[in-house]
């Protein structure tokens, strides 16, 4: 399987951040992505009022990034905001569209820490979410999710041999550590390989850069079910292909079979 992670900078304009995903699309399936993945807040940056650009997912922002699939036979993973339980909070949505799947899921770990609140503004998802793409099996996850074991364990446990990270990690001391680490845990917890892509680092391509907004700090990888880092986008904004083989998923397990042997569970 053949997975474009795109890195890319979102603005606080849907329409520039739709033309700049279309871009990525058509240049992911002329690659011969069978898969592209756009990070959390690909429709809109954070650091703006949410709930006034927030759309239904049959609505023209992801009616346009689903026929920007179709019309390149390529699936498509990218967040979005989708109304919420009220006119005043919005759902952190993952969109999954492509010529044989259309799916969402909605994050269930709100990121209530580090000085944030988003449950404040933020309806959160109930359920996890897995797509099949190709006979494989995938899983689905946003920022603050990657902090949860549980999650990617019962993804794992349904199926789940790929799980992706979207995310649009927030910058600080240890930040970038942090994300590294944790999408690298949740990895090895699973016995999975984890895609996880963030945001790309603001400050590689502006000084005013706001201070305590979530806006990505780069270092999207692949990772593969033993944690080993098989690939690291680095800071700046990219797109990048990469391969991965989920065959060895059986070998893996049979060597370390961390799901079979858990008990307090």
């Amino acid at each position: 399987m053949k997975i474009a992670l795109a890195q890319i900078l979102s603005t606080t304009s849907p329409a520039e951040n739709l033309e700049l995903l279309r871009t990525h699309i058509a240049d992911a399936a002329r690659q011969g992505a069978d898969l592209i993945v756009f990070p959390e807040a690909s429709m809109c940056a954070f650091g703006t009022s949410l709930s006034p650009i927030a759309e239904p997912l049959d609505g023209p922002w992801a009616s346009a990034v689903r026929a920007a699939a179709e019309h390149h036979g390529i699936t498509v993973v990218a967040g979005m905001f989708t109304p919420g339980a009220d006119k005043h909070t919005v759902r952190n949505t993952l969109l999954v569209t492509g010529p044989t799947v259309d799916t969402s899921y909605d994050k269930i770990h709100l990121y209530d820490a580090f000085g944030f609140h988003e449950s404040k503004t933020v309806t959160p998802g109930e359920h996890p979410v897995t797509f099949e793409l190709n006979g494989i099996t995938i899983g689905l996850a946003t920022c603050y999710d990657v902090r949860f074991p549980d999650l990617f364990l019962q993804m794992a446990e349904t199926g789940a041999v790929v799980n992706i990270v979207c995310a649009s990690w927030a910058s600080g001391p240890g930040k970038a550590r942090q994300w590294k680490l944790a999408t690298r845990a949740r990895a090895m917890d699973s016995t999975t390989f984890v895609i996880a892509v963030d945001q790309a680092d603001p400050a590689t391509v502006r000084d005013d850069v706001p201070a305590g907004t979530p806006l990505g700090v780069g270092h999207s990888a692949v990772i593969s079910p033993t944690g080993e880092v098989i690939k690291d986008l680095g800071t700046a904004p990219t797109m990048q292909l990469v391969g991965i083989d989920p065959s060895i998923i059986d070998q893996v397990r049979q060597a370390l079979p961390v799901l079979n042997n858990a008990r307090l569970r």
